[in-house]
Order: structure tokens, then C-alpha cells, then sequence
């Protein structure tokens, strides 16, 4: 079970330092959210900031493309040298093309569902996925204090559990949206990867 905090909730005019604690209290995974204020109505994080931020640590660089076209912004992340990129399944015009795209450059592939889509459109290409992505709120609505985790949240996750061991395949689930300290002990066993980023804000003084 990993913990992955999001790049997006750090503090912007001083992300390496906030890093390096990261770093010094045992984080092994960073959450990149690429945003193009379309696809989810929140603010861009620039590809180069991205970039200069991969040259200054070792930790692993996992990216959620939520863009209305990704394929510009995956070649991106493919250069920049990002370790797994999760794109969403709403917006590619070819999801096993993209999964194969991805996989051939030696890079982790996952597809990522907004709340509403329903797994049946994984049905085919669950087997080339090293992640699924599942987001638990609506894109853009991080900072809404009123945007809970929707009804069927607990519903999906456990479906898309039982559908990866009946395949006996080792798809990784990932959760993202309003992750909880009470989130990770319910679904710890079910899920793999907890994305923190608002309601895990605490930050060790």
C-alpha cells in the first residue's frame, strides 16, 4: 500500500523543499496531476516545472493526464521521463494504442475513470494496464468544500477488486478524490496507491 502525495496541493514557490521533507520522511511516490484547464476545470502545473522538478530527485514520478487531447502532453511526460502515466479513458480516441504507446517506451500505462464511467469500458484492456486510476470526485473540484466522495464510490472499488482477481491479473488499483485517513484504513487491502492531496494537507511541522 503506497501513499502518493500530489505535486498540485505542495507549495508552489518552494516545491523543492517541500520535496526534499517528503523525501526525508520516506515518500517514494509523487503525484503529478497534468491539468489543461479544460478537461478539469482547475489551475495548468507546467510541463517544465515537471521537468526541472524530475532533474532534482529520485522519486517516483506518477502522472494523471486529465487533458481533453492527451496525446501531446503524454509524448511530453514520455521525454521529461516520468515513471507511470495514467491517462483517462473519457478522452483518448485509442485506450489500447495509448496502453501500447506507453508500454513501449518502458514506462507504467494506467487508465483513469471520472466517477460516472463505468468499468465495463476496461473490459478489453484490464490485461495491459499496470494501474487503474479510479477517481472518487469530479475532476476540477478538489478545493469545493461541498464535493464529497460520490454514493458508489466503495460500490466501484470493490467491483473492479473483484473483476482484477477473478483474471488473476496484477492491476493496480488507484484511488483518487478527497482521500482520507479513515479512506486508507477502509480500502487498505483493496486498493494499492492512496493519492493524498486536500483532506491529507496536515503537514508535519
Amino acid at each position: 500500500m503506497i501513499l502518493s502525495p500530489s505535486l498540485i496541493c505542495l507549495d508552489m514557490c518552494n516545491l523543492e523543499s517541500d520535496v526534499r521533507r517528503l523525501e526525508a520522511d520516506g515518500v517514494t511516490m509523487l503525484h503529478i496531476d497534468i491539468l489543461d484547464g479544460h478537461f478539469s476545470p482547475s489551475m495548468p502545473l507546467g510541463l517544465e516545472t515537471v521537468r526541472q522538478l524530475r532533474a532534482k530527485t529520485n522519486l517516483f514520478f506518477d502522472a494523471h493526464v486529465m487533458t481533453s487531447d492527451p496525446e501531446y502532453f503524454v509524448g511530453e511526460l514520455l521525454d521529461i521521463g516520468i515513471q507511470r502515466i495514467n491517462f483517462h479513458a473519457e478522452t483518448c480516441r485509442h485506450i489500447d494504442g495509448m496502453l501500447n504507446r506507453i508500454r513501449s517506451a518502458g514506462v507504467q500505462a494506467g487508465v483513469a475513470l471520472k466517477p460516472s464511467t463505468p468499468l465495463t469500458v476496461l473490459e478489453y484492456v484490464l490485461e495491459k494496464c499496470d494501474t487503474v486510476l479510479l477517481m472518487l470526485i469530479n475532476p476540477g473540484y478538489a478545493s469545493s468544500k461541498g464535493e464529497g466522495q460520490v454514493a458508489y464510490a466503495d460500490k466501484k472499488i470493490r467491483d473492479l477488486r473483484e473483476e482484477i482477481d477473478r483474471r488473476s491479473l496484477p492491476v493496480k488499483i488507484e484511488l483518487d478524490g478527497r482521500i482520507t485517513h479513515e479512506n486508507v484504513q477502509r480500502w487498505e487491502g483493496i486498493a494499492d496507491c492512496f493519492v493524498t492531496g486536500s483532506a491529507f494537507k496536515e503537514v508535519r511541522k
